[in-house]
């Protein structure tokens, strides 16, 4: 057995079921990272490990210290100090300063900014402006260096006290002593986790009362992040269990108290009873009494109005539909909500064109939505009409990540007679809930999108659950007009919807190169992005995707930005860093949240085209956002990114890799989702293997959701 002791720099990997977890450390005295993978609860970035193990060659991930166990050191007050001052709670120090800071004051750094403030100019890069504005920051948060030292006592790194402190203030310590998992529900960057680890090393017992309501509820709220609304109870109480180490009886008991003191609601459907956090529940009740009321609401066109309609449009604009097509476009004047779904090729943009031409006529105020600023953008293009992203038509104003605040609701509904959403694949539950909220009674609504694709990534299916219902009037359009030698892309995205091989060996437009190795896969993503495909006039940013269906592994999306970004934009004097970070000016990066007050969302992509003191400035389609040095971790590199960000996009050129280490999310709907999103070419790159097993595998994993039951009014109890 051997020994290594060092610092947790970030977590790869980490199991819920049987804590196994991959990280990165970097060792004392060294500063290049080593992974490290054991079966033991993952770590806190940050925090300081003594670990013995043995190192071992892995086949696909090369040198890894294989730890037998891990002792958590508690941290030296210098080594606190310096991680406290580098974590940006202080305005004008950052990870290089602090380090400079600590090199030079030692133990005595607090008490040098308190009481010397002027003896950091003796810190090289700190000028007497500089010193000014660290101490006018260090005094107003002066309470933040009792909330550290308190963390760190108790081996919680004090890197997370300016969080702390930023949403409770001088009531920081009372939460952390009285009861820490509030952070989890309250301060941003803080979930359960972290919340946990904290209170078990301030000494709270593994059964409290707070820790198994705070897991349960943590439970809920990773069922909502893989798509579901509900969860039936046993399965709750089994996962919930296993999360926290408890007794299922004691996590049963508590989880009947939340049910009883209406803080949880639950459903009895085919005899299992579904649990629901509170904000999902309401949501789904609301989305259906809501789609009701607007079936019922709308004034209807005559049947032979309607058709009269289409008919004038179709000799104006010297257009014949198909018949899906003229049905659709009538039934936007009979029906007060619609929806028009189809794969690529078979007319929807002509369909929709025709609906806004007939309603438009009508004398209708018509709306456009989706749910992306680059869906947005599409559909506006396409239809030659304004159209916005559903957070601008909702007119967004603030609000936390998941309780966002819109002007635009029942009180100030929406300026119009029609709404039309397309993408409406992508929304979920809680957005259709809000976008709902703003119609206004009477108004119709039109739903577009391909039911085909991949679901929304936020809890609920509800494109595939109102088409379930039966209770709503849906036009499938099925034909496709585009011909083969048209569009390669559009033939064979039809035929891996139904499971066929595709046509690659007709046109170099759709493209399957073998290869066997994933590291060779991604040194080949690396080299058309780099040079094959610039050499054909692409710009490898603008025009060039690369999709992966994971995030991790060689041919993972983080491990593809990594490589990317180092062929593409590599580190030069006049690319500096951003914030100390990964991420350098240049870089082509991704939003991770939604931040209502910036008006930039989860998906957003941009430009980082200026960087200064930790400060980025990144160019989106609508302007530039400017992001503090705190604020820079909501975005990563999207050189690469995941199959589901990329719905609502469409590129030039879309690569993807299809390796067995991928098997796990290799379905088809995945395939067929990044398939539809290249306009001109798709280049796959793998084994014939993984994509046979993409082709093969239609199983959709389930959603627990009662949105159709809701909708057909069946009895719930």
């Amino acid at each position: 057995m051997q020994s290594l002791t060092g610092t947790v720099e970030s977590i790869v990997y980490r199991s819920d079921g049987d804590d196994f977890t991959v990280f990165r450390l970097v060792p004392a005295r060294e500063n290049v990272p080593v992974s490290v993978v054991g079966n033991f609860p993952a770590p806190l970035v940050g925090e300081e490990l003594d670990l013995t193990g043995d190192w071992v060659e892995h086949s696909r991930f090369g040198r890894q210290f294989k730890a037998a166990s891990c002792r958590r050191l508690a941290p030296t007050t210098v080594k606190g100090i310096e991680r406290f001052l580098a974590s940006g709670a202080i305005k004008g120090i950052g990870p290089a300063t602090a380090a400079r800071m600590v090199a030079r004051f030692g133990d005595r750094t607090l008490e040098m900014l308190e009481n010397y403030p002027h003896r950091l100019t003796e810190i090289e890069g700190i000028g007497a402006k500089k010193a000014a504005v660290i101490r006018a920051s260090f005094a107003e948060h002066s309470d933040l260096r009792e909330i550290m030292l308190f963390l760190e006592t108790h081996g919680v790194t004090g890197a997370y006290a300016g969080r702390i402190y930023k949403h409770y203030g001088a009531a920081a310590l009372a939460v952390l002593k009285e009861n820490p998992y509030r952070l989890a529900a309250e301060v941003d960057g803080i979930g359960f986790r972290i919340a946990d680890h904290i209170a078990l090393a301030l000494g709270h017992d593994k059964s409290d009362p707070a820790r198994l309501t705070a897991g349960i509820e943590y439970a809920l709220l990773q069922t909502a992040q893989t798509g579901h609304c509900c969860l039936p109870e046993e399965v709750l109480v089994q996962e919930s269990a296993k999360l926290l180490g408890a007794d299922a009886i004691d996590i049963a008991v508590c989880l009947a108290g939340l049910v009883r003191d209406n803080n949880l609601h639950t459903e009895d459907s085919q005899g299992t009873t579904l649990i629901y956090p509170g904000l999902l529940y309401h949501a789904e009740t609301q989305v259906a009494a809501r789609l009701k009321r607007l079936q019922e609401r709308a004034f209807p066109a005559e049947s032979g109005d309607a058709v009269r309609a289409v008919d004038a449009w179709e000799e104006r604009e010297g257009i014949t539909l198909a018949a899906a097509q003229r049905e659709a476009v009538a039934a936007a004047l009979r029906h007060g909500v619609l929806v028009l779904t189809g794969g690529p090729g078979t007319g929807k943009t002509v369909t929709v064109k025709g609906i806004l031409a007939v309603l438009a006529e009508q004398g209708f105020k018509i709306l456009l939505g989706a749910p992306t600023g680059r869906a947005a953008k599409r559909l506006s293009e396409a239809c030659g009409r304004e159209a916005a992203t559903i957070h601008r038509l909702l007119e967004a104003t603030g609000g936390r990540e998941g309780a966002p605040q819109f002007l635009r609701d029942e009180r100030t509904p929406l300026d119009a007679d029609v709404v039309i959403i397309d993408e409406a694949s992508m929304i979920d539950i809680t957005l259709m809930y809000y976008l709902l909220r703003a119609v206004p009674e009477g108004c119709r609504f039109v739903l577009v999108g391909d039911v085909d694709q991949l679901p929304a990534v936020g809890p609920g299916s509800v494109l595939k659950d109102i088409i379930r219902s039966g209770t709503v009037p849906v036009v499938r359009l099925s034909e496709v007009f585009r011909q083969a030698g048209e569009s390669v892309i559009v033939v064979n995205a039809h035929r891996i919807n139904r499971g066929l091989f595709p046509d690659t060996r007709s046109s170099a437009d759709f493209q399957f190169r073998e290869v066997a190795d994933e590291a060779a896969v991604a040194a080949a993503i690396v080299r058309l992005c780099g040079e094959e495909l610039p050499a054909a006039g692409l710009d490898p940013l603008a025009d060039v995707q690369v999709l992966s269906p994971m995030h991790r592994q060689q041919c993972g999306v983080e491990n593809l930005n990594r490589l990317l970004q180092a062929a593409l934009n590599p580190s030069t004097p006049a690319r500096p860093s951003v914030g100390g970070g990964a991420l350098r000016l240049g870089d082509k990066v991704m939003q991770t949240r939604n931040n209502y007050g910036k008006g930039v969302f989860n998906g957003d992509i941009g430009y980082i085209v200026g960087a200064d003191s930790g400060i980025a400035l990144v160019r989106y389609p609508d302007g530039d956002v400017l992001y503090e040095k705190a604020e820079i971790d909501e975005l990563i590199l999207a050189y690469a990114m995941s199959v589901h960000k990329s719905q609502g996009s469409e590129y030039p050129a879309v690569v993807m890799p299809l390796v067995a280490g991928h098997y796990i999310m290799l379905q088809r709907n995945l395939l067929y989702t990044a398939v539809t999103r290249a306009k001109q070419s798709v280049i796959l790159l793998g084994t014939k293997a993984a994509l046979n097993t993409a082709l093969a595998n239609d199983r959709t994993r389930r959603r627990y959701s009662l949105l159709a039951e809701r909708l057909r009014g069946e009895s719930l109890c």
